[in-house]
């Protein structure tokens, strides 16, 4: 609910295999979305996609895909549990065998998640980096989050993703339609998910270290306007 569209940045694409299909999958349930909607039913909602095609003679060398990075294995299964009047945070961890641009974030949950963090270790230096913290989250605006070109996280090999989401089950939660229950992961919006979605442009040392210098010449450029 209230996602705007995802953008791809410049000189990338995303592909389909020869004869794929399209599909999506829509997850609701009719209890409202919690008191911050009034606790009504959403009536005419509409699910459009559009895809613009890029021309046979584009030259794009670097691929971007947005994939489903999950925190909690299981957590369908029943290991994400929300006790009643309680709260419980996940966490979870990805690295890459390349060097890779984040292009944007989208955490996901329903009506006990409250908030989620991005951030990267980097295990050479052993130093971390918070890129991105929604506080105050809510399941009636699930925002794809898209950095900038010029400033999009970019991990050199080997650097972890964290990913954090924290949820609430308590009084406090002004989404929370019971804090009475047990809450568990599932598709039903009184459950819980918690995973992120991503969108990564795949590169290679060439290209890392080409956009390195041309982040480093601008910044270089700002100070001697500055100066």
């Amino acid at each position: 609910m209230g996602k705007w569209g995802e953008i791809v940045p410049e000189g990338v694409c995303r592909t389909f295999p020869a004869n794929a299909q399209v599909l999506w999958d829509i997850h609701m349930f009719p209890g409202g979305v919690g008191a911050t909607a009034n606790g009504q039913m959403i009536e005419d909602n509409v699910v459009e996609i559009g895809i613009w095609f890029h021309d046979d003679d584009t030259n794009l060398k670097y691929k971007q895909d947005l994939a489903l990075y999950q925190l909690r294995e299981g957590y369908q299964n029943g290991e994400l549990i929300v006790p009643p009047h309680g709260y419980t945070m996940t966490q979870g961890f990805h690295s890459f065998d390349h060097p890779v641009r984040i292009d944007s974030f989208q955490p996901h949950g329903h009506l006990r998640m409250n908030a989620a963090s991005l951030e990267v270790f980097y295990p050479e230096t052993g130093r971390t980096e918070q890129i991105s913290q929604i506080s105050n989250w809510s399941a009636t605006w699930h925002h794809s989050h898209i950095y900038a070109q010029d400033v999009a996280p970019l991990l050199p090999t080997g650097a972890v993703l964290v990913i954090k989401q924290w949820y609430d089950n308590t009084s406090n939660n002004p989404n929370n339609p019971d804090p009475d229950m047990w809450v568990v992961g599932g598709s039903r919006t009184g459950d819980e998910m918690s995973h992120a979605w991503i969108a990564v442009t795949h590169l290679d040392e060439e290209g890392y270290d080409q956009l390195l210098a041309q982040r480093k010449e601008s910044e270089e450029k700002m100070v001697a306007a500055h100066d």
